[in-house]
């Protein structure tokens, strides 16, 4: 992925539970002083964050970045609303097949590149609940051959 040395990436693991990722993109993330000393750290939550266009800009909602222990007044609120940053011709091209196909924007992991905060945002189809049983037998199956395999070794 090309991230600097001793950089957290922190991985909405929810994400891939919920979702079908379709396409992946890189973002950067408006961010302050002690917001990416945060998540230099590793203190981010992506749980049930997810983005939305507005005016031909695209923002991370309910991104969770807890508060800088060595902060002061300089904190901000850990659930504001962050600005990502990305090309125009990429945020009208989202905003259109978002609008279009009912599917969401959903982030999916946060690192750094280049000294940067970045965050891979997927283009999301919502899974049923027969589709996450299906994948969960699936898992189970191979963990089972797996198994089988291993002790036929023996």
């Amino acid at each position: 992925m090309g991230n600097d040395k001793n950089t957290p990436v922190i991985q909405n693991r929810k994400a891939y539970h919920d979702y079908f990722v379709l396409e992946e993109y890189e973002a950067g993330i408006e961010l302050f002083g002690t917001e990416v000393k945060s998540v230099r750290q590793g203190k981010v939550n992506l749980k049930d964050a997810w983005c939305n266009i507005v005016n031909g800009e695209i923002f991370a909602n309910g991104m969770h970045i807890s508060p800088y222990e060595h902060g002061n007044i300089f904190n901000r609120d850990p659930m504001r609303v962050k600005k990502l940053l990305m090309h125009k011709k990429e945020i009208n091209r989202l905003y259109g097949t978002v609008k279009q196909d009912g599917l969401s924007l959903i982030p999916l992991s946060v690192y750094f590149s280049k000294g940067k905060a970045k965050m891979k945002i997927g283009l999301c189809k919502g899974k049923k609940l027969y589709d996450k049983r299906e994948v969960a037998a699936k898992k189970e199956a191979a963990r089972n051959i797996e198994r089988s395999m291993k002790e036929q070794m023996r």
